[in-house]
């Protein structure tokens, strides 16, 4: 394939703290799946829940989603749907009994089973920036994205033990042509990561492919991936009223082997969806329920998820916005929803800004903290999004992976631990009213571990700061993305494994890969 596939043969896997003693970038937490010890923020009572409920059934009844995709409208007429043209109108009964088949949590193995994951419950994972078309960097400015830009994105992913799903493109390669860039860029994706990977839903051939790929990387049969979740898709609805043909011809595809959906539509307040929180999130709510129906009607009991991507534009130009009250209190509300379905849920870490400055952090850790408090289980774009979604960064990954880390020290158990030890009578009374707590023994048994170490934040005071160069966050960032670059190793793979996957690809772009318009 390139110049790295014989030094992949020869792997020894190493990655974020998995690095050998003394060569680590930075001392990063460990990898694990973080679970969220909270109650969900609730703005609405259980009659808001209902009026929502109430309004995306009548929707779905009397209004109706256009199907654009005739297997699609053919199915859901056999399922007893009204059809009309490619509209469809589905009744409450129908649509909660197909709900009723869906888990309410699930697993997706990737081809290193110790980065199994599990979508549900109070677990919450963290997704790569996925699908913008340009890059930023301190050093090259926006330019459009290209393969290079894409693998060293693929670096970063594999990384940061915080960063647990390599989903969608996180910058979208135009330097390769669309006929065969998912075969190049999901040979990338599966050699320079070991964690769960994702397909994107435009055409049969580019899903088939994916599936097929990931199936080889984890060396296993036909009937070993069809028995558990190993990969999966989001698709989107075109907001209002619609799911396109390819989303749900690749949402099927994987529905009917086992494997995962996340339907998320990318509703706008004010825009694709009414200007009113509750109209936007009931309008959301009906296109993803149309679309996990017409799923569990193919496959009851395939895994499933609900996604929300409601936030409003700016009345003045047009243009999106994240990051703001409407979008936390959208997503807030879309959690009560999907606990109400009892489906799991996927928001994101989203911002409007055009650079990582400040704008850039305050929306993306709203958005952030949104997700924690609505009880999300998956978080995409939780790295290195800018311009609301026109961009990625290295720098801005750097800076939210500090963020996800904080998330997840925020949910350990020693955050808020009560025994008699954290209350530390013994330690109080031993300082009393005069001393301090940096000698005393329980400061000096605890002080390594007892707070959350930072990676990227610099918490000296203004005069070290400065002596040490006037080094601002960014440019800290660009330092640390530079140096994980330069010292990357990728993860072991079978080297039975990576030919059969190499030749696959090969005989694939010989077939001419995906057709396209030019």
């Amino acid at each position: 394939m390139n110049d790295d596939q014989g030094r992949r043969r020869r792997a020894g896997g190493r990655a974020g703290n998995q690095a050998r003693a003394g060569s680590a970038v930075i001392d990063q937490m460990p990898w694990r799946i973080p679970v969220n010890p909270d109650r969900p923020t609730e703005p609405l009572d259980a009659d808001g829940v209902a009026r929502i409920h109430r309004g995306a059934m009548k929707i779905l009844s009397d209004i109706g989603i256009e199907f654009l995709n005739p297997e699609a409208l053919e199915i859901m007429r056999k399922a007893g749907c009204i059809i009309n043209g490619t509209n469809v109108r589905m009744d409450e009964d129908f649509v909660m009994e197909m709900l009723s088949h869906a888990p309410e949590s699930f697993t997706i193995t990737p081809r290193n089973p110790d980065r199994e994951l599990i979508i549900g419950g109070k677990h919450m994972v963290f997704v790569n920036v996925s699908s913008p078309p340009n890059a930023w960097d301190l050093e090259r400015g926006k330019r459009s994205g290209d393969f290079e830009t894409f693998k060293e994105f693929m670096k970063l992913t594999q990384y940061f033990n915080c960063i647990h799903i390599a989903g969608g493109y996180p910058v979208e390669p135009i330097d390769i042509h669309p006929s065969v860039r998912h075969l190049d860029c999901l040979f990338e994706k599966l050699t320079l990561t070991d964690k769960v990977v994702h397909a994107y839903s435009l055409g049969a051939e580019r899903v088939e492919d994916v599936m097929e790929m990931t199936r080889l990387a984890g060396g296993l049969t036909q009937e070993e991936f069809d028995a558990k979740p190993r990969m999966y898709t989001n698709i989107n609805s075109v907001s209002p009223l619609k799911h396109d043909y390819p989303m749900l011809d690749g949402a099927m595809r994987l529905a009917r082997r086992g494997q995962p959906v996340v339907v998320t539509p990318f509703t706008l307040a004010g825009a694709m969806a009414p200007v009113t929180m509750a109209g936007a999130v009931a309008l959301s709510i009906a296109e993803a329920l149309a679309a996990i129906a017409l799923l569990q009607y193919i496959n009851p009991g395939c895994p499933v998820a609900i996604g929300t991507f409601t936030s409003n534009v700016d009345m003045k130009s047009g243009a999106p916005a994240f990051g703001t009250p409407e979008y936390m209190r959208a997503t807030q509300m879309t959690g009560q929803l999907a606990r109400f379905y009892k489906l799991p849920l996927r928001s994101s870490g989203v911002c409007a800004a055009n650079v990582p400055d400040g704008q850039a952090m305050w929306e993306t850790s709203n958005s952030l903290w949104a997700a924690v408090q609505s009880g999300t289980n998956m978080v995409y774009h939780a790295a290195g999004w800018l311009e609301g979604g026109l961009i990625a960064s290295p720098e801005k990954f750097i800076m939210d992976c500090e963020v996800l880390q904080m998330i997840q020290r925020y949910f350990e158990e020693a955050t808020f631990a009560t025994t008699e030890d954290d209350i530390a009578l013994d330690a109080i009374r031993e300082v009393g009213p005069q001393g301090h707590y940096f000698g005393c023994q329980h400061t000096q048994d605890r002080y390594q571990t007892a707070f959350y170490a930072p990676i990227v934040s610099d918490w000296r005071n203004f005069e070290a700061w400065q002596i040490d160069g006037s080094v601002w966050t960014p440019e800290r960032a660009h330092r640390i993305y530079k140096q994980i670059i330069a010292e990357f190793e990728a993860p072991a793979i079978n080297g039975d494994h990576l030919e059969d996957l190499t030749r696959f690809v090969a005989k694939r772009k010989q077939e001419g890969g995906a057709p396209t318009d030019f």
